[in-house]
């Protein structure tokens, strides 16, 4: 019944930024993790970053020193800020939420990196 709402996406130059967001539907106190994944056509869709319960973290190697993601838990909202954005981060990035051992998907989100 948890409803995920993603925005931000859009189009960036390269070495540009984004930040996207994710608002739950009802609480994420109690989550295991929530976090990002994107997907290319023709690709298989791979994690980028998530954040557990307690706040640790794990991102891509792809990705590391240039998205970080973080949490407002009184908006129950996830974010995704992406630095140094290059054209191959271009993608459909999907939220994800794992809590109460179910996994829920927002409706995706098109970052496109381009000049």
């Amino acid at each position: 019944q948890v409803q995920l709402v993603e925005s931000g996406g859009g189009l960036v130059q390269p070495g540009g930024s984004l930040r996207l967001s994710c608002a739950a539907s009802g609480s994420i106190f109690n989550m295991n993790y929530m976090g990002w994944h994107r997907q290319v056509p023709g690709k298989q869709r791979e994690l980028v970053a998530v954040i557990r319960r307690y706040g640790s973290t794990n991102y891509a190697d792809s990705v590391k020193g240039r998205f970080t993601i973080s949490r407002d838990s009184a908006k129950n909202t996830v974010y995704l800020q992406m630095n140094s954005l290059r054209p191959e981060d271009t993608a459909v990035y999907y939220c994800n939420l794992y809590i109460d051992d179910t996994r829920y998907w927002g409706q995706g989100t098109q970052v496109t990196v381009s000049s």
